[in-house]
């Protein structure tokens, strides 16, 4: 079904543009808290959506911010930055000093190499500081640090008045679908915080951890969504940490409250194969797992004309490349020129992380949705053309 607001929305504004339910949101936020206890605090990787953060902020109980973009959001939105964690793989140090010197101890820094805990450390000292840190665990990749270098900080933590160790930081990847992977990995922090505290004395006061809980984004899957929830609340009660677990959650926050609307422009038939061209394309949407365009997201068809025969349609955006394919052979009755395709299902993601400036065109439109406060006009329509010229001097 279509919703009232997305048919006033398509009256409204021109196409393609996005639709982000704060209602949904919110409620989205409430639901996984009731899931997990009030013990147990949620942080927002704002890098899914940072359309979103304001919307959340009186729900959520802090903010991840992985680049100095994310971090200046947060302050032209007003965000209180006792919720702000300033994580990322690259942290400049002139970025790091400006923080430092504007907000102190109320935002935590995450150390993610020993040059980033060398900066911080030094800072700390020079301005006569109290920092907060959490230092994250590296699974072997490129972020974090090993464990022997955590507990090469930890044993001479002593040596570093200035600097606060808050915790752990932990992470190891999205789209787990299993409740054996997050319960080990919980079972692996709980036994690595016990030992910081029978080898140091210390007892992390946060433990900051990624599930990387699933979203079922197509009708082929199963969705296990509350089975997988409920389990992660059951392994966190029976943990034998007694800090703050705080879970760092992004895609599964946001995707449910996404809705992105498109037009369809051109139709054709070639190879006996039914093509749809829509306005907008692979520069604007996005489903993790998408495999070629051949799962099938959550679309409504809205037209005026009820009925029809049903055909298969694939339905192709508007860039130039072959790649441009949102999904293959999809049924549709009596599609037609002018039709609106509604994609669900995209508040994570889709509107930051698409290939916006590929062939200049202009960037959508996005639209915050309250029952409340009705439509709040986020960003308009930019051309990207601008970006992509070059201003030549006269020879």
């Amino acid at each position: 079904m279509c919703n009232n607001f997305i048919k006033e929305a398509i009256a409204e504004y021109k196409t393609p543009f996005y639709i982000f339910d704060t209602d949904v949101l919110v409620d989205r936020i409430k639901k996984i808290k009731s899931t997990l206890g009030l013990d147990v605090d949620l942080c927002y990787a704002m890098k899914a959506n940072p359309f979103l953060i304001k919307s959340m902020e009186k729900v959520i109980d802090s903010f991840e911010v992985c680049s100095p973009g994310e971090f200046h959001i947060c302050e032209r939105a007003d965000v209180a930055m006792d919720k702000v964690i300033m994580s990322g793989v690259y942290k400049n140090a002139e970025d790091v000093k400006d923080a430092i010197l504007k907000y102190g101890n109320k935002v935590i820094y995450t150390v993610e190499s020993l040059l980033q805990w060398k900066i911080i450390r030094e800072y700390a000292e020079k301005y006569n500081l109290s920092l907060r840190v959490l230092l994250r665990l590296t699974i072997g990749n490129q972020f974090g640090i090993n464990e022997e270098d955590i507990h090469q900080i930890i044993s001479n933590k002593d040596l570093y008045p200035y600097i606060e160790i808050e915790g752990i930081q932990f992470f190891t990847g999205t789209q787990k679908k299993s409740e054996a992977k997050i319960e080990k990995e919980l079972s692996m922090l709980d036994d690595f915080c016990s030992n910081l505290e029978k080898s140091y004395g210390f007892s992390p006061k946060r433990l900051e951890y990624g599930p990387g809980l699933p979203v079922y984004y197509f009708q082929e899957e199963e969705n296990r969504e509350e089975d997988i929830l409920n389990a992660l609340a059951r392994k966190i009660k029976n943990m034998n940490f007694k800090g703050k677990i705080v879970l760092e959650i992004g895609r599964f926050i946001a995707a449910s409250c996404g809705t992105y609307v498109t037009s369809i422009v051109d139709m054709k038939s070639n190879k006996n194969e039914n093509y749809c061209i829509v306005d907008g394309g692979i520069h604007h949407i996005n489903y993790f797992g998408q495999m070629l365009a051949m799962k099938k997201p959550p679309i409504i068809h809205w037209n005026e004309q009820k009925g029809g025969d049903i055909k298969e349609w694939t339905i192709c955006g508007s860039l130039c490349t072959m790649n441009d394919v949102l999904v293959k052979k999809y049924p549709f009755a009596n599609l037609q020129l002018e039709d609106k395709l509604i994609f669900k299902m995209v508040g994570a993601y889709s509107v930051s992380e698409g290939i916006s400036l590929f062939l200049s065109r202009e960037l959508p439109q996005v639209l915050l949705y309250s029952k409340k406060h009705g439509f709040n006009l986020a960003r308009n329509n930019f051309p990207t053309d601008t970006l992509n010229y070059i201003q030549y001097k006269n020879n």
